[in-house]
């Protein structure tokens, strides 16, 4: 059964194969670690682990990359305004990405590559794109010439006046080209920075991603996923600036991108306000639900975000939690993926229609009275909620959840968070979730290994 993806770069339906069949490489774009992300954020990181576990089945190796931007001028803003570091800043938040993000069923990546972690590698391809006429310094800065550079534009379909004419463009007077772009920017003493060929200075967005995939997965990798609304300008000039520095080599085979959630009639974004943050819901709603409803649309099209969408994801999974326990003597562990799910998660990931088909497989159970077919067919449903990383846990756990969703994720989430709020001096933080978790009945321990914790 082949795999078959939605290319945007191509604007078709393309059999996937991997350039190199004993290791696909897959790169997604992360967070900017300077607050808490909303569910919109969410989207991706859910609809690709999906991806990866759909690649794992297939391929004896995955190399799956998901990067945290832990230098941008938003973080710079928060850490001034906080009075810390930025890493204060963006250790606390990267700390409470990874446990939001293993409480909606996350595997992590393989590599969790941080910008700052790679400026030697950012100023090198840097160096060479400079070096290949492709980039200039001027007045401290160094940017890219999008003129030189034939095929800009092709990923998003647009002219290079139609981009500069819809996108917020800085003409500062030292650019020769207004749509020419930042790749290094100058540091003043109040903010972070690096020595450099061109001065202390650290590095512009787009840049950082081409690095990072470079290091960690070489010059062409196999898909590179992100929200459609990074298609221009981050992933057009990632395309532009990897191409260049590669000497025109593919930067990346496959383009995948999610549709947007949309909340109250437009889109989710912290820039409008309409948003709902992920560590909040985590803390009100079951995670399976939010993940259930990330997986509700399919990975393109919008999905339009309600409460009323986790209440009928909730009680979806209650049919089917309800399913597993009245199976609950009959002996059965995961098997084979059934043929129906993993044909339409090769289709482009459709996932509505694998929840559709978990959901014919419990209805199929609940009606059989054979015993050997209730036993395949609660095989079969385990097996398929695992590749869509639900029904993960005992019926009981399920039913027994307390009314505030407290579980075993969402209290580590708290403890992880606690921990970097202490690490960025937020220490009245720290004590309101201290005081939060023991009014829960959840005790601390403090031991060499790190904070403990257990149930009174």
């Amino acid at each position: 059964m082949s795999i078959h993806f939605h290319n945007n770069l191509t604007r078709r339906l393309q059999v996937f194969e991997p350039a190199d069949p004993s290791n696909v490489t897959v790169y997604l774009c992360g967070p900017t670690v300077y607050s808490y992300v909303h569910i919109g954020n969410a989207r991706g990181p859910v609809v690709f682990d999906v991806l990866v576990k759909l690649l794992r089945r297939r391929y004896p190796k995955v190399t799956y990359a998901r990067n945290i931007t832990d230098v941008d001028d938003k973080i710079n803003a928060a850490a001034k305004d906080a009075g810390v570091p930025i890493s204060a800043i963006t250790d606390k938040y990267t700390a409470i990405y990874r446990a939001d993000m293993a409480a909606l069923g996350i595997q992590p990546p393989d590599i969790e590559p941080h910008a700052t972690a790679h400026i030697p590698h950012i100023i090198a391809m840097i160096e060479r794109l400079i070096d290949s006429g492709h980039a200039y310094a001027a007045e401290g800065h160094v940017l890219f010439a999008v003129d030189s550079y034939a095929e800009y534009g092709h990923l998003s379909r647009r002219s290079l006046d139609e981009m500069i004419a819809g996108a917020r463009v800085d003409v500062a007077p030292y650019k020769r080209h207004p749509g020419d772009f930042v790749l290094w920017k100058p540091s003043t003493p109040d903010l972070p920075g690096w020595d450099s060929p061109w001065g202390v200075g650290r590095p512009g967005w787009h840049i950082e991603c081409s690095a990072m995939s470079e290091a960690h997965l070489g010059e062409t990798i196999d898909i590179h996923a992100g929200g459609v609304d990074l298609q221009f300008p981050h992933h057009e000039n990632e395309i532009a600036q990897s191409t260049c520095a590669h000497g025109g080599k593919v930067f990346a085979r496959f383009w995948l991108h999610n549709g947007m959630l949309n909340f109250g009639g437009s889109k989710m974004s912290k820039s409008v306000g309409n948003v709902s943050v992920l560590h909040e819901l985590l803390a009100k709603h079951p995670p399976e639900a939010l993940r259930y409803a990330l997986l509700s649309a399919h990975y393109r099209q919008p999905l339009d975000w309600s409460d009323a969408l986790i209440e009928q994801s909730v009680k979806t999974l209650d049919r089917l939690y309800g399913t597993l326990r009245d199976l609950a003597d009959v002996d059965a562990t995961p098997g084979e993926i059934p043929e129906a799910v993993e044909a339409v998660l090769c289709d482009d990931l459709n996932t509505p229609q694998a929840l559709a088909e978990l959901a014919n497989l419990a209805g199929q159970a609940r009606r059989s009275e054979d015993a050997a077919e209730r036993a395949a067919l609660k095989s079969q449903l385990l097996a398929a909620g695992e590749a869509l990383g639900l029904l993960q846990q005992s019926p009981e756990a399920w039913f027994t959840r307390g009314a505030d969703g407290s579980d075993d994720s969402r209290i580590q989430g708290l403890v992880d968070e606690r921990t970097a709020a202490k690490a960025g001096k937020d220490f009245a933080r720290a004590d309101a979730i201290r005081k939060q978790l023991a009014d829960e009945g959840i005790l601390l321990e403090d031991t060499p290994q790190g904070v403990r914790w257990k149930r009174a």
